[in-house]
């Protein structure tokens, strides 16, 4: 990356961090039933309210103690099931329009992080009638107080009952839009770990590997705290002792609750101390080929840990001794390795792969751009990098198969003539980004304050 420009990232970075004590952050509060979620709903005089969800949860009838419940105490309900994987801004609108026809005063959403990103998003297209998907990308774009939003996590993993990220993807550019604002954090979140038994052990796996690098994203990245240090390694403890027991168990009761907090855990390090480039170039693959975010993510894990190098090594090491992965006594770059390798042995115990297919040499150059866009200047990352160093992550990832069915010269690697562009062209274009990002500073610092008077 050229200085001028890892110099803005992490002047923009450093301005979040120092701004962390002041910025409106809370907590959903946990509910332990939906018939707590269906009391609530009473005392707040909601008389309907819309569940998002997807249609293998209405399938398996993991709703239905929920529509008890509701309708025991007088609440009526509209199901929306037709959440897809990498939730779509067709999606949203959808439910949009159905809360606002069936005059429903509450969202529940129910299911993994599709369902809940959905939901999410519904939301804020309600409160923004004006302001469509496209527009809310990036930080602080939403700025006004959602419908009461109610989280019930089915797998252990996302996190995203307790995050202010959410991600969409464009239907027809296949882009993925994250949408970051504290109004998107859930209100409550129903932690019942009976809504995860049984489930399907490949979900298991990649999902909980999903709660694993938010809670190490979060861990090795520059804006970390005390409180989101002793999350993340929280998380990282129970992913060690109970996800290869839920994998090959669905039914183990103690497995399942303890892989449900390990994910809240790791959502609420994540919320404050941010995620990563695994989770940019993860969100880059789902858009392009629907590669599921778990999956994605679980393989990419360990070849940027091994990229960060030393630059992450402190931490990861850290990391790796207080939750007991790597010996308390292990030197870093020991510690820094035995993590590296778990992942890996993980990884290989639960069969997730060592790469990914489909991926197209022609598509890597637009996937890397819109990585960079998503991570830089936002991520605190170890080592920055840009879309042409990005580029290479995708290739590592490739399945060989794929990479061998490329005709020659279709794309430029490293060192390629197009790669090259000469100095004064490099500056011009960093005074060009720098300017126009700290414009969005400027504008994402207002909307701030105007949501911490707005809060207080």
């Amino acid at each position: 990356m050229h200085p001028v420009r890892k110099l803005w990232c992490r002047v923009y970075q450093t301005a979040f961090r120092i701004a962390l004590p002041v910025l409106p952050y809370r907590e959903p509060k946990p509910l332990k039933t939906f018939g707590e979620a269906a009391d609530l709903l009473v005392r707040k005089n909601i008389t309907r309210v819309l569940i998002v969800t997807d249609r293998n949860i209405t399938k398996l009838g993991l709703t239905r103690k929920l529509e008890q419940d509701l309708t025991e105490r007088g609440v009526a309900y509209t199901i929306f099931d037709e959440v897809v994987p990498n939730p779509t801004i067709t999606n949203v609108e959808a439910a949009r329009e159905r809360y606002l026809a069936d005059g429903c005063g509450a969202i529940i959403a129910f299911g993994g992080g599709s369902a809940m990103d959905c939901a999410k998003v519904t939301g804020a297209r309600i409160v923004r009638p004006k302001k469509p998907v496209t527009k809310m990308r990036s930080i602080l774009r939403i700025l006004r107080p959602l419908p009461l939003l109610i989280a019930v996590p089915t797998t252990a993993g996302t996190g995203s009952e307790t995050t202010l990220a959410a991600v969409i993807t464009d239907d027809k550019t296949h882009y993925k839009y994250p949408i970051n604002d504290f109004c998107l954090i859930p209100h409550y979140a129903v932690l019942d770990y009976r809504t995860t038994l049984g489930l399907p052990a490949h979900i298991t796996a990649t999902t909980g590997m999903d709660a694993l690098v938010h809670a190490t994203e979060a861990y090795i990245g520059r804006s970390t705290t005390r409180e989101t240090r002793e999350r993340a390694i929280e998380a990282v403890s129970l992913i060690r002792s109970y996800l290869l027991r839920a994998y090959r168990d669905g039914s183990d009761a103690e497995a399942r609750a303890q892989m449900l907090h390990a994910a809240y855990c790791a959502g609420i390090a994540f919320t404050k101390s941010y995620v990563g480039y695994v989770h940019a170039v993860a969100h880059s693959l789902g858009g392009q080929y629907g590669i599921a975010h778990g999956l994605a993510n679980a393989v990419l894990l360990p070849y940027f840990l091994d990229e960060y190098g030393e630059a992450c090594e402190k931490r990861l090491a850290e990391l790796a001794r207080r939750s007991g992965v790597a010996a308390a006594d292990a030197a870093d770059a020991e510690a820094a390795h035995a993590f590296i390798a778990w992942v890996r042995d993980m990884n290989e115990q639960m069969g997730i792969p060592t790469t990914l297919p489909g991926i197209r040499n022609e598509d890597i150059p637009a996937m890397a751009s819109h990585a960079d866009a998503e991570g830089n200047p936002l991520y605190p990352v170890p080592r920055l990098m840009d879309a042409h160093e990005l580029e290479r992550m995708y290739h590592v990832v490739q399945d060989p198969a794929d990479a061998n069915r490329a005709a020659e010269g279709t794309y430029e690697t490293a060192g390629g003539a197009e790669a090259a562009p000469t100095a004064p062209g490099i500056v011009a274009r960093m005074k060009r980004v720098v300017r126009a990002a700290g414009r969005r500073a400027k504008r994402a610092a207002r909307r701030a304050r105007t949501t911490i008077q707005q809060n207080r």
